[in-house]
């Protein structure tokens, strides 16, 4: 659903920028607690520590997974948009930064989005998907049973939901900036039935990554975090924490190390050699964009001439090597530019927070 140049009118483009700016200035506060916690945080909000090496991560696996388009219908593909993913892993704030990294590589590098409709994407694919997904997350696990299925079931749904309301929010916003003179009626009735499919497809990925993470390392979920609660004994009349039993070698859990190598390695698979067999038809808006004539005014990418363009290493020949080399390079680039944000934003709180006076 990246929304090129010429789809929306300077002004509204300039207002969504806006919007984005703020959500980002938000985000990367919000941020600084869920990557690290605070010393008023709640049991459940502490772990933070555990979330800022795998949030770089999320952003590359998002990245990975978006090259995979899928079909959806007749000449019509779809791919993951990623809010309802991040959001789950690794908090809702920390999810809108995932998706803005991926999106800021993706127009600068790539020539995927346009760079002035960079404003439109952020609000549309990262802040809209995060916060609606969100939001029913935590709606549906406060009716749920407490545990790890209610989490995957919830994620699916969440996930479900988030993408036609992505395309709510883009029918909304050409409603007010849109550059061509096409019913909204239509758009909203195309845009909105083709993403509820495409919103099976991200459902799908989206919990079966969720529980994948949840088998090996609950701890490590953002959405996860204070479902387990702990034993309590009462003891002469008074409830106390009943002792941690031992864990063996054996089951040990997996290693945060672990799970990071075995996430980056599957991106690499995912974007180096999976891609080339992604759906080449065009995605839900493109299709819309095409039947509808909402394309006509769309303009040429201003980094059409990137060495990466259009996912392809510039002067490689083979389409199969030129893809996967740029998928890879993608990854690379995403871990990279995420884990130097999601690191400035975790050493940024570590500075604000005050020393602890030990005078008597």
């Amino acid at each position: 659903m990246h929304v090129p140049d010429g789809f929306i009118d300077a002004p509204t483009s300039a207002v969504t920028g806006v919007i984005a700016a703020g959500a980002l200035a938000v985000s990367l506060r919000g941020a600084r607690r869920e990557l690290g916690g605070t010393s008023r945080a709640s049991e459940a909000e502490r772990g933070g520590e555990k979330t800022a090496p795998l949030a770089g991560l999320v952003a590359a696996f998002i990245f990975a997974v978006q090259m995979l388009n899928f079909p959806v219908a007749a000449g019509t593909s779809g791919h993951l948009l990623g809010g309802a993913l991040a959001a789950i892993l690794v908090g809702p704030y920390t999810g809108v930064l995932c998706v803005s990294v991926v999106l800021l590589m993706q127009g600068v590098l790539f020539a995927d989005g346009g760079l002035t409709a960079l404003g439109v994407n952020i609000t549309d694919m990262a802040l809209v998907t995060t916060v609606v997904s969100y939001a029913v997350f935590r709606g549906l696990l406060a009716v749920l049973p407490r545990g790890r299925r209610s989490v995957t079931v919830a994620s699916f749904v969440a996930a479900l939901v988030s993408v036609p309301a992505a395309a709510c929010a883009f029918t909304l916003i050409y409603a007010v900036g849109g550059t061509t003179d096409v019913s909204i009626g239509k758009v909203a009735t195309a845009m909105i039935g083709v993403h509820v499919l495409i919103g099976v497809g991200e459902a799908v990925i989206t919990a079966l990554t969720v529980g994948a993470v949840i088998a090996v390392r609950p701890d490590l979920v953002h959405g996860a975090r204070g479902l387990r609660q702990r034993l309590r004994l009462r003891v002469d009349g008074e409830l106390v924490d009943a002792p941690a039993s031992p864990v063996s070698p054996a089951a040990a859990p997996t290693s945060r190390r672990k799970v990071w190598v075995t996430g980056l390695v599957a991106s690499l698979v995912l974007a180096g050699f999976v891609s080339f067999y992604a759906s080449a038809s065009p995605d839900g808006l493109e299709k819309v964009a095409h039947d509808k004539g909402i394309d006509t005014r769309a303009r040429e990418h201003a980094s059409a001439g990137s060495p990466l363009a259009d996912y392809g290493v510039k002067d490689v020949s083979d389409a199969r090597l030129s893809g996967g080399l740029a998928g890879v390079i993608g990854v690379g680039v995403t871990v990279v530019a995420g884990s130097a944000v999601f690191w400035a934003v975790r050493r940024r709180r570590d500075t604000d927070v005050p020393p602890v006076s030990h005078g008597l």
